[in-house]
């Protein structure tokens, strides 16, 4: 996807200095702050930022270590270091509140707001996530095994998209995402998304929650959103029709209609 000039790219930094991204556009209304997965940049959102800047203040935010931003160190590569990139979105967008919207990993980056800042949060969507990944180890092993034995990025790129069932244009976009990041981040990256336990958070979410999960999706199926649904109170699931894990990319008309109704419920201060 090319760059649109009605998204602004900003630079950012932690608390701890390390660097990540904003894409930003749209300037009033309320907030909303999208988070990537592992495999995707930023830019994944364009769609819905495109779609949602007319009505709200939305962010996507290019986590650190992400290969379109300047590389870290692999060690703040981590659960807590996604969290203050966060923090320093919502700092950006000059906001105390918003809805978080994360895919996968994003999901995960959620779960960390919702720990560290409630009072920030005004509605969560989940998509594609989990509040704790079924043998998670042994998931992270297979993974980095993956990738050495791609030996670079883009060669485990196309593999792993060949898995996906993708159509081409989609197939070409996850590639190229997944292709920009360096291995060593890449590497810490994984092993931040897929190891965490929120199980015991759950109960403690009070703000309006939105679980979306994709049709087809192999790599958190729908069993997953349900034991987020089950722990949130009030929360509910939906399922997006012939989506796949990225579901706000792979079916984005259909992804946009559901954000959109859960916003309208959503009161953002």
């Amino acid at each position: 996807m090319g760059e649109d000039a009605r998204i602004r790219v900003l630079a950012l930094h932690g608390e701890d200095g390390v660097e990540s991204g904003l894409r930003v556009a749209g300037s009033s209304g309320p907030a909303i702050l999208f988070v990537h997965g592992v495999g995707s940049t930023a830019a994944i959102w364009d769609r819905q930022l495109l779609a949602f800047a007319p009505r709200a203040r939305c962010g996507a935010l290019e986590l650190r270590g992400n290969g379109a931003v300047p590389e870290p160190a692999p060690a703040t590569i981590t659960r807590a270091g996604y969290a203050l990139d966060a923090i320093a979105a919502l700092d950006a967008l000059g906001v105390e509140r918003a809805v978080i919207v994360g895919c996968s990993l994003g999901g995960v980056v959620a779960f960390e707001l919702a720990r560290r800042i409630p009072e920030r949060l005004a509605g969560l969507v989940f998509v594609g996530s989990f509040a704790k990944y079924p043998d998670a180890e042994n998931y992270v092993r297979r993974i980095l095994a993956a990738v050495d034995a791609a030996g670079d990025m883009e060669t485990f790129a196309r593999a792993r998209a060949a898995q996906l069932g993708l159509p081409a244009e989609r197939e070409r976009e996850t590639i190229a995402q997944m292709a920009c990041k360096r291995r060593t981040s890449y590497e810490a990256a994984t092993h931040a998304t897929w190891t965490g336990d929120y199980r015991a958070d759950l109960a403690a979410i009070a703000v309006p929650t939105l679980v979306l999960v994709g049709e087809r999706d192999t790599i958190a199926p729908r069993a997953l959103s349900e034991e987020i649904v089950a722990g949130i109170p009030n929360a509910r699931c939906r399922e997006i029709a012939g989506a796949g894990h990225v579901a706000n990319a792979d079916a984005p008309e259909a992804f946009n209609r559901h954000l959109l109704a859960f916003l309208e419920e959503v009161v953002v201060r």
